[in-house]
């Protein structure tokens, strides 16, 4: 794995996974990639309770990987990929917070039990959420989260290996982290929270 995203879901990272695509890092996982493969949500979840798989082996193949629950594990990514580079996507803290919550929280945390595979999905995302947020959804509580997060990772990481960024700013600083040519097509925006919405049924 050469790229780690270290951002939380709802901070353009889809984004980010068909941008990095485009620029050759494809594979590149995402949750979506659980809901394709739903295998991986045993793993996953067997992980969120202290029990990771050999990560070079479940992730082989994969050039990178965002969103969560990747990085949830982001340090352990790091440790296990020294060389990847990582990319801490970031937002205004209100407005990640109004889109997770009309979203991901809506989505997860109020929907109704689901059965077989569906229903696994369901239990690793509310056991990653809960452990994400100590379990608790109030506003200022999950922003303090969000927050401390993004300073934990700033902190840990130095400007050789980490890109602290909004997708807003397109491709000039992604491309210049990861020294490649910025591609003709423009950036790719994905994922608003009108589309998360509309494709699982809001």
């Amino acid at each position: 794995m050469e790229v780690i995203g270290a951002g939380f879901g709802r901070t353009g990272t889809l984004s980010l996974r068909t941008a990095l695509e485009t620029l050759g890092y494809a594979p590149c996982y995402h949750m979506l990639e659980v809901f394709q493969q739903p295998q991986h949500s045993e793993i996953w979840l067997q992980a969120l309770l202290g029990e990771p798989p050999a990560w070079n082996q479940f992730l082989a193949g994969y050039r990178a990987g965002v969103d969560w629950p990747v990085c949830h594990f982001w340090r352990e990514l790091a440790q296990q990929f020294p060389h990847a580079k990582l990319i801490l996507t970031r937002r205004n803290s209100e407005a990640w917070y109004a889109s997770i919550s009309q979203t991901i929280f809506e989505g997860i945390l109020h929907s109704g039990p689901a059965e077989g595979a569906r229903g696994l999905q369901q239990r690793m995302a509310r056991v990653l959420l809960a452990k994400v947020f100590d379990d608790r959804f109030d506003k200022d509580h999950v922003i303090a989260v969000y927050e401390a997060h993004n300073r934990a990772v700033a902190a840990a990481l130095g400007p050789d290996r980490l890109l602290t960024y909004d997708v807003a700013e397109g491709w000039e600083p992604l491309c210049h982290f990861l020294r490649c040519a910025v591609p003709a097509e423009p950036f790719p925006r994905t994922n608003s929270t009108a589309d998360f919405r509309a494709r699982i049924g809001l």
